[in-house]
């Protein structure tokens, strides 16, 4: 797992390069389907880095772009690379790759949680508290398995290349107590530790900044180390997300983020909110029913 180089951002990239070498060469995609014997969708979705290309393909497609050398042996292996199975694969029948592919190939990602602690961050108990409630009709086993994914995705954060994560959590993330008491307490405590790391940053929206630009939802930015992987946005719905690549894309969520951390409480202060909410949460004192302070 202490591997960067995912084979799903293996494959983005693969397929990355394939489409500037056929617009190089001047070749349609449908031309390259007509020699492939392929539909053209196949091509379109292997240059998008959603179909994972064989090694055969990628090598007749070099030769009709006349791609030779030292230039097709390595694009070749980076193919080889994208067809190798990520340490999550074993769990896909209940999990979407995508983007647990991305975020292990990540060299930083940036952050804004409205509702619930990041993934990186949760502790076995308040995750599976979130995932049974948010996903009532999934069995057991289901909510077992995604567990162990999300907690395995979170030795990214200490591995020998650690992650840069900078979140910026909503007030609310901390105030309602996912699982109860004990399960939340223990939670704001793994966030308190969490922050002590010098590769992570946590900061805290309160509630009296008002309207923010981050209103709109959840989002995460990841940024890659390697400059061929351009970055990328995953902004969370109820199906899923949706991943967001254009440039013009990627500039706007960095702006608002820019913007949310800017409303946030610094990051020493936000740590202490955390610290003194673990030992005093406000659930303790609101009864229920009543309207918030």
């Amino acid at each position: 797992m202490t591997e960067r180089r995912s084979p799903t951002i293996r494959r983005r990239r693969l397929g990355a390069e394939l489409r500037q070498r056929r617009e190089k060469a001047g070749v349609t995609i449908e031309a390259v389907a007509e020699l492939l014997e392929c539909s053209a969708s196949k091509v379109s979705r292997i240059e998008t880095g959603h179909t994972t290309a064989t090694v055969r393909d990628v090598r007749d497609m070099l030769g009709i772009y006349g791609v030779t050398g030292a230039e097709c042996d390595e694009l070749i292996q980076i193919a080889r690379e994208a067809r190798q199975k990520g340490w999550w694969h074993p769990y896909s029948p209940v999990l979407a790759g995508a983007y647990v592919g991305l975020e292990a190939a990540a060299g930083s990602i940036r952050a804004y949680e409205q509702q619930t602690v990041p993934g990186l961050l949760q502790t076995e108990d308040y995750a599976q508290a979130m995932i049974r409630s948010a996903r009532p009709d999934w069995v057991a086993e289901e909510v077992n398995q995604r567990v162990r994914v999300r907690l395995g995705r979170q030795s990214l954060l200490d591995q020998d290349d650690p992650i840069d994560l900078w979140v910026v959590l909503d007030e609310t993330v901390i105030s309602r107590p996912v699982g109860g008491d004990a399960v939340m307490r223990a939670q704001l405590e793994r966030l308190v530790e969490a922050a002590d790391l010098p590769n992570v940053t946590l900061q805290v929206l309160p509630f009296d900044a008002g309207a923010h630009a981050g209103m709109d939802g959840t989002f995460t930015i990841l940024g890659f180390p390697e400059p061929g992987d351009p970055d990328v946005v995953y902004a969370e719905n109820a199906t899923g997300g949706l991943f967001l690549e254009k440039r013009d894309e990627l500039q706007k969520y960095i702006f608002i983020f820019d913007h949310i951390r800017a409303a946030a409480m610094r990051p020493e202060e936000s740590v202490a909110l955390i610290a003194k909410l673990a030992e005093e949460p406000l659930w303790k004192w609101r009864q229920k029913g009543t309207a918030s302070t």
